[in-house]
């Protein structure tokens, strides 16, 4: 059976990121999407099954970050990689411009205030690693967040150290940091920015930035590459995912967060001696009611 080689997305920690050596348009072992979708249906199926498992068993929470240019297809994987699981052990969080409220406090602090509990999956639709690009390719935007004047000659290298402490706390804590950077061509984001265009059930999703700020695309992939190399880690390591061909984006990602939930040796929870008593007398006691017709 063919398979994802989940090493072959890796940023290796420790190592300079060079996007230029991951393919946007890399399928891996599938040479088409009829290929790879028998594979990505029986995963989402796996997956509904370990989520289930992952909450009984409520000893880990998973976190999974997603970031990517526009139109990458983030929700798309998000919305197709979790069809089956149960929607009462997910949260999803989309990052958009922070509020006032939000931009009073530190540039963790939205992100922290939804970080999903023991036993759940929380999701998030671009995270506080929006604070190390769209601000480093727009400087300006810093300004709204009042830092103190006397701040650092190096703001990146302390975000990134920030980030990574963060991390390193959560994973210690129980919570798993799954991180997924959907590498997107720009030939490609042209081509879904035309069809939201020309698509009049997609005008919704053109934001009135997403065209302008393409003339940036140099700087955001400096930006995102120079996140890779500082912030992929042994506890939160980052994985390149080729986002050219959606089909394989969301094959990926399910084949990820499946490998990574199937390496927790995840369990149900035992039954206790009075409990097996329980249900002992609950059966007895269901088997000897009267037969309603």
């Amino acid at each position: 059976m063919k398979t994802i080689q989940h090493a072959d997305l890796l940023v290796a920690p420790g190592r300079r990121c060079d996007l230029a050596a991951f393919d946007p348009a890399a399928t891996g072992a599938f040479a088409t999407h009829a290929a790879a979708a028998g594979p990505l249906t029986r995963d989402i199926k796996r997956l509904a099954a370990l989520q289930d498992v992952f909450y009984a068993h409520n000893r880990y929470a998973l976190l999974i970050v997603f970031q990517g240019m526009d139109a990458a297809g983030k929700d798309g994987a998000i919305s197709h990689v979790m069809t089956g699981v149960n929607p009462q052990g997910v949260d999803v969080h989309a990052f958009k411009t922070p509020t006032p409220l939000e931009l009073a406090h530190d540039f963790l602090w939205r992100c922290s205030n939804v970080l999903p509990e023991r036993g759940k999956i929380g999701i998030f639709n671009r995270s506080y690693y929006e604070e190390t690009i769209v601000t480093r390719v727009h400087p300006a935007i810093l300004a709204a967040e009042r830092l103190p004047a006397a701040g650092t000659s190096d703001l990146w290298a302390e975000r990134f150290e920030d980030i990574n402490a963060f991390e390193r706390h959560l994973v210690r804590n129980g919570t798993i940091v799954l991180k997924f950077f959907l590498h997107l061509s720009k030939h490609e984001q042209r081509k879904r920015l035309l069809k939201r265009i020309d698509t009049p059930e997609k005008n919704w999703k053109l934001s009135a930035d997403d065209v302008p700020e393409r003339a940036y695309w140099d700087d955001y992939q400096r930006a995102y590459a120079e996140m890779l190399t500082h912030t992929s880690t042994n506890e939160a390591p980052w994985y390149v995912i080729p986002a050219d061909h959606k089909w394989f984006t969301r094959a990926a990602v399910a084949s990820t967060i499946i490998a990574t939930l199937e390496s927790l040796h995840l369990h149900y929870p035992g039954v206790t001696e009075a409990q097996r008593t329980m249900l002992a007398a609950g059966r007895e006691q269901l088997k000897n009611e009267p037969t309603v017709a």
